[in-house]
């Protein structure tokens, strides 16, 4: 594709509604993006561990940030707009009447209330059906939840939706979402790519409830008239059918073959490979591959850059409120590797890969009186990077194909300190992807496949020309191996303080300890 393809070409409009914001980005077909927009979405924890969103913020966020993106374009390039595409946080639910107008607040990814339906309902038998062991994150057991605690209102709803399919209401005035997106609810028979009734009733949920399925690439709908024409355009604009913000993210990357693993460090820390028949298993969860009639296998820590800013922010410079610090990572690289002894277990949001255990907490072991805030900062750098390093070395083992390159995008992967610790820990290579908003530029690949403007409408060719990389980081031998020997001792750790952490759960069931909610509206 040259240059004056490129300035000549269609425009995708993308959008990524995540965890804290919804961001809207214009993309050509080189990848590069002209114009960005974004809107923050408050999160409400009314009690601990729970998680949840007001879902017209979803909506309203997304329109904003789309508006936005669009005003920053020339008139001409306006009329270049061809498709727009969507990515949203994963596993992400609300109920809604026929309108769309929410009964209730979002529960989230992140939210872990429902830790005894888990225990209840999570059997082999429905690991094996829907392809995810069970957990905290897929919405079939906070949908359970919901039933149980909120029976009627559960029954009144007529649409009980995920992030993507309410976004395709709002844009298109239709219930409809992507295989690739709805199958995070966790309903799914993910060998057939359908909801599975038996999975329905667990949840409580009905499939007249549903969103009617589409593949990724697939025209979803058409932007109401009302809509785009807030945005000032004029043309009609077709809605492609998406897929979860992880399958995204490798899309972004082009891992698009089995040997090529993306590695998002991101708020969660998680890494997928795609696979071309199902498959599961216990150290990682299947999903719905963003290239149609695909997987992805994925591994998961909720505990990602999540924890590394709630340490920033309680621990950290103050004025910074959790962001960057450069301080707390230099007086963390002045330790050396292994942090002197001192080990964590990156469990604050429960575990994921590859125990998924929904009541585990984290600790941190080792303590000496020369240790301080710089050690224990390392010490949570280098739990996350070598429970991944595990982790990827259990899926290839399971998969039977050896990674040859791993391609990682995030907030983590500006962190020089981390990039390097993550790469010693997993041994391998890491390139970095160019673009941040890599879940946007995902969803930007996707509709651009659907214009035919690379020859067909393979979602890996466009991965394949759109995806741009900056750098790479190569491991450090020696630290690889001090990695992996205190990684086993990490390890270990899991069982030995199982016990303990039943206890506690058990405990914090007596005596929990209220949140008060940061957000009234």
């Amino acid at each position: 594709m040259n240059k004056l393809n490129a300035a000549e070409g269609p425009l995708v409009i993308a959008v990524d509604s995540s965890t804290t914001s919804s961001k809207a980005i214009v993309v050509d077909v080189e990848g590069n993006v002209l114009a960005l927009g974004k809107r923050e979405i408050p999160m409400r924890t009314p009690q601990q561990g729970f998680g949840e969103h007001n879902p017209e913020h979803w909506w309203s966020s997304t329109n904003a940030a789309i508006a936005e993106a669009i005003s920053k374009l020339k008139m001409a390039d306006k009329g270049r707009i061809a498709a727009i595409g969507l990515t949203h946080q994963r596993e992400t639910f609300a109920p809604f009447t026929e309108d769309g107008t929410p009964l209730r607040n979002g529960i989230l990814w992140l939210d872990i209330r429902a830790a005894d339906q888990i225990k209840k309902y999570g059997t082999p038998e429905i690991h094996k059906l829907s392809g995810k062991p069970a957990d905290v994150t897929p919405a079939i057991y906070k949908m359970a939840w919901v039933n149980e605690h909120e029976p009627e209102l559960w029954a009144s709803a007529d649409k009980i939706v995920d992030v993507h399919g309410y976004l395709v209401y709002c844009l298109t005035g239709e219930w409809n979402s992507s295989v690739a997106a709805a199958d995070s609810l966790g309903l799914f028979d993910i060998e057939k790519l359908d909801y599975s009734d038996q999975l329905m009733e667990i949840a409580g949920v009905k499939r007249s409830q549903m969103s009617n399925l589409y593949q990724p690439g697939d025209v979803i709908g058409y932007v109401k008239k009302e809509v785009r024409e807030s945005w000032n355009i004029s043309k009609e604009i077709p809605v492609i059918s998406g897929l979860g913000d992880g399958q995204a993210a490798g899309v972004g990357a082009a891992a698009v073959d089995p040997e090529v693993a993306y590695l998002n460090m991101g708020t969660a820390v998680n890494a997928g490979v795609t696979a071309n028949e199902y498959q599961y298993g216990q150290v990682f969860r299947t999903l719905a591959g963003g290239i149609p009639d695909t997987y992805v296998l994925e591994v998961l820590q909720s505990s990602g850059a999540f924890l590394t800013t709630w340490f920033r922010k309680e621990f950290g410079n103050p004025a910074l409120n959790g962001g960057p610090d450069p301080e707390l990572e230099a007086v963390a690289a002045a330790r050396n590797v292994g942090a002197g002894g001192l080990v964590t277990l990156p469990y604050w949001n429960a575990v994921q890969s590859p125990y998924w255990e929904p009541i585990a907490r984290g600790a941190v072991v080792g303590w000496r009186g020369t240790h301080g805030r710089g050690s224990m900062y390392r010490s949570l750098l280098e739990a996350i990077s070598m429970e991944m390093a595990r982790s990827l070395g259990a899926l290839q083992e399971a998969t039977g194909t050896k990674l040859t390159t791993v391609r990682a995008m995030g907030g983590g992967v500006r962190s020089k300190l981390w990039r390097q610790i993550m790469t010693d820990a997993i041994g391998l290579p890491i390139t970095a992807c160019k673009e941040d908003e890599i879940s946007a530029l995902g969803a930007g690949i996707v509709a651009m496949s659907s214009t035919g403007v690379f020859g067909d409408n393979s979602i890996a060719t466009a991965a394949k020309h759109m995806a741009q990389f900056t750098d790479s980081t190569e491991p450090n031998e020696e630290n690889h191996k001090i990695y992996a020997e205190l990684g086993e001792i990490q390890g270990r750790l899991y069982a030995d303080l199982k016990e303990t952490n039943d206890q506690l759960h058990e405990f914090a069931r007596r005596y929990p300890d209220a949140e008060v909610s940061n957000e009234d509206n």
